[in-house]
């Protein structure tokens, strides 16, 4: 019998925090990354926005944990001309930063039932009802 797999977007905080952290925001984001039952969806922008900074810095175990989990993922959003046009119309309707409605429009593009955030449930980002925003930080 084949289980179906929850389809997830990560929001860049939800992958700091399992880098960095040892905090409960960590090991909810663990348990998230680890969960069998799971595929994940991304962006090139979820890229950019995390591994960069880790590479400079030379965080060598931090570029290596987020190089594993892009590895392993799933779907990407790839349809530039139609995720950023999105985005803009996302920002717009919920008051999102670039970086969220970016994130936003990607998750909606690959098919992700939920975009998991590290934000609180006070932020923009958790307004949004084109996808389930699911906070691990409340």
């Amino acid at each position: 019998m084949t289980v179906k797999k929850t389809v997830t977007y990560l929001d860049a905080n939800v992958l700091i925090a399992a880098a960095r952290g040892t905090d409960d925001v960590h090991r909810k984001a663990m348990e998230i990354i680890d969960e069998p039952n799971r595929e994940f969806a991304t962006s090139e922008f979820l890229r950019l926005e995390v591994l960069p900074k880790a590479l400079y810095t030379k965080h060598n175990d931090e570029a290596e944990f987020y190089n594993a989990y892009f590895d392993s993922v799933k779907k990407w959003a790839d349809d530039f001309d139609k995720v950023v046009p999105e985005s803009y119309k996302k920002a717009v309707d919920y008051g999102l930063s670039a970086m969220d409605a970016l994130h936003v429009a990607s998750a909606v593009a690959t098919g992700a039932e939920e975009l998991i955030t590290a934000e609180g449930s006070t932020k923009p980002i958790t307004r949004v009802t084109a996808i389930k925003v699911v906070s691990i930080k409340d």
